[in-house]
């Protein structure tokens, strides 16, 4: 399209679609190849990529996972500027081949054996590069898909797609650890079987690039670009001149970054120091994940009727009151107890409050820093909420045991719940604000 006349059409509900189905085909193999390498982190790295004693090498690898959470905010700024300048579908590009790339590398870093020291430091910066581009992935394929949505009654709802991939990718990450380690020996397994998911990540990660590359950018971006010169440096732009509103909308995905990092990082450990096997800890989560998908389906839907801050202030609301509670039927030992508290201490609260998580985002800012935006104040978000509660969490635990940890573990949950419902009582209510302004 080079008129102004066409690009100012609206897309139909299939060029909708197909855009939605881009994004959240690449969204969910970066969910699974980061989930993957949580799981791998966890279970195998100590052993193959550090010499060091026990729980030291299980440390140090875990680590190593977290500086791709760390990491993520310099990705949103990067992407950022790309999907601000040359348009959301080519930062969605590069974004997914270097997710791609660097999850092969990683695949193919060789031992401690080996190579000795070189291996723990090309571990570390293949994951870098990864966490990296995880940082564009939510902001700019949120930013493509609800501007490409932005004329349709249904924009929490298109948006909800790029949630989608979550509990999508959870469940195939899981899944797909749960079988190969079943189809092969411990032994086998930590020489090489782990392997695979980054190979098959890299594959699946060129069937999604081809599929972004045959997508259409978002019509609101082809018309802004049409009629207005894009801004050099739209990442530093948008820090410039709404900081307070990137750091109002970070306090709200915050407390979600804690549910989900809470349940499937800390939350399956603690799980498992209460009493739990490990396939009891695991099958507890993918019944959450499943939980989730339909809990985001409504949530969204309700966006769409009634408003986005009533959902989240829901979402986070169900958060405060449950905090406690949740670790309580944890320390019970009961399996079915277990799965109310984990359906609804992360199930509810995470997928009907990302129902409106999106759209959110997308909705607070214009469209000449708005993926610049809605990155940065989601990856900032990761790296004190979702990165810092379990660090505290399992220092707690460390400190007080299992019997007494979760008062003060809920209590720090409280917190960033209550900090949330701070930040969406501040944040204006965006439904039916026009996009294209």
């Amino acid at each position: 399209m080079t008129t102004t006349t066409a690009v100012s059409a609206a897309p139909s509900q299939q060029q909708v679609f197909k855009v939605a189905l881009a994004s959240i085909i690449g969204s969910v193999i970066e969910q699974y190849d980061f989930l993957v390498t949580g799981v791998i982190a966890a279970t195998v790295w100590g052993g193959v990529y550090f010499k060091l004693p026990g729980l030291a090498a299980v440390a140090a690898a875990i680590a190593v996972y977290g500086l791709g959470i760390v990491i993520r905010p310099v990705g949103a700024f990067i992407f950022g500027n790309i999907a601000d300048r040359r348009g959301r579908r080519d930062a969605m590009v590069y974004a997914l081949l270097l997710m791609g790339v660097s999850t092969l590398l990683i695949g193919l870093t060789p031992s401690y054996d080996s190579i000795g020291v070189t291996a723990p430091i090309l571990l570390i910066v293949f994951r870098l590069l990864q966490g990296i581009s995880f940082g564009a992935e939510f902001g700019t394929a949120a930013t493509w898909v609800v501007e490409q949505a932005a004329r349709s009654k249904y924009r929490a709802f298109w948006g909800a797609w790029v949630g989608f991939a979550i509990p999508i990718g959870l469940l195939l990450g899981f899944g797909s650890v749960i079988l190969v380690r079943s189809l092969m020996s411990p032994a086998s397994y930590a020489a090489w079987g782990w392997r695979i998911f980054f190979f098959v990540g890299f594959a699946v990660a060129i069937v999604g690039i081809v599929i972004r590359m045959r997508t259409s950018d978002s019509f609101v971006f082809e018309r802004f670009k049409s009629a207005t010169e894009t801004l050099s440096s739209p990442a530093a732009q948008v820090w410039k001149e709404m900081p307070l509103r990137i750091l109002r909308t970070s306090l709200v995905n915050a407390m979600f970054g804690g549910a989900f990092f809470l349940s499937f990082v800390f939350g399956t450990g603690y799980m498992k120091a209460v009493g739990f096997t490990g396939t009891q800890a695991e099958t507890i989560g993918l019944i959450a994940a499943a939980s989730m998908f339909v809990f985001m389906l409504i949530g969204s839907y309700l966006a769409d009727t009634i408003n986005r801050r009533s959902i989240l202030l829901v979402a986070a609301v169900v958060f405060f009151i449950w905090a406690i509670p949740y670790f309580y039927l944890i320390n019970t030992g009961n399996f079915w107890l277990a799965v109310l508290a984990d359906v609804i201490g992360f199930g509810f609260v995470f997928g009907f409050g990302y129902g409106a998580i999106p759209t959110f985002y997308t909705e607070n800012f214009p469209t000449r820093f708005r993926a610049s935006g809605a990155s940065a104040g989601y990856q900032i978000s990761q790296v004190y909420g979702g990165g810092l509660i379990p660090i505290i969490a399992g220092l707690i635990l460390h400190a007080y045991g299992i019997h007494r940890a979760y008062l003060y573990i809920g209590l720090l949950v409280m917190v960033y719940a209550v900090a949330a419902i701070l930040a969406i009582a501040a944040t204006p209510e965006t439904k039916g604000v026009d996009l294209e302004a």
